[in-house]
């Protein structure tokens, strides 16, 4: 897997609120314009979703994936691998969030793709920075209207 790509944002929330959102899996598609469908496949014992089945279309991210998530680092981080996908070899990321106060939230988004064609190393990095600045700012949005 390549280095993943980065980005932070502060929101106007709270921390539950913020993980109330990333932590509804199934949920994103009413938030992110680049996840088009979002279907929980299988849960673990306290009903998180562990694995989700995503149609993604980000620009020249363009796939149907199904994710595996981690839950070992939550509430603070939620972590997630490509489990299959129609053109994706590879994809991880995660979210991190930490609390600056009550009503204040930091978010780290970081992803890494492979793609199953030759991509130069700078166009990959440029789709995911696209990718992650578009769905922090619209996870913002939603937050905070």
């Amino acid at each position: 897997m390549s280095d993943l790509s980065s980005s932070t944002i502060t929101i106007d929330a709270p921390a539950a609120d913020v993980q109330a959102a990333l932590f509804a899996l199934d949920k994103y598609p009413t938030w992110s314009s680049a996840i088009k469908s979002a279907e929980a496949v299988s849960t673990d014992d306290q009903g998180r979703i562990t694995k989700v089945k995503m149609t993604i279309d980000a620009g020249m991210m363009k796939d149907r994936v199904i994710l595996d998530y981690d839950w070992s680092g939550a509430p603070n981080k939620l972590s997630f691998s490509l489990d299959d996908a129609d053109l994706l070899t590879g994809m991880d990321g995660s979210y991190t969030i930490k609390s600056i106060d009550e009503d204040t939230t930091e978010i780290t988004y970081e992803l890494g793709v492979s793609l199953s064609i030759p991509i130069p190393a700078m166009m990959r990095q440029k789709a995911e920075k696209t990718v992650i600045d578009q769905a922090i700012t619209q996870l913002k949005t939603f937050l905070e209207s």
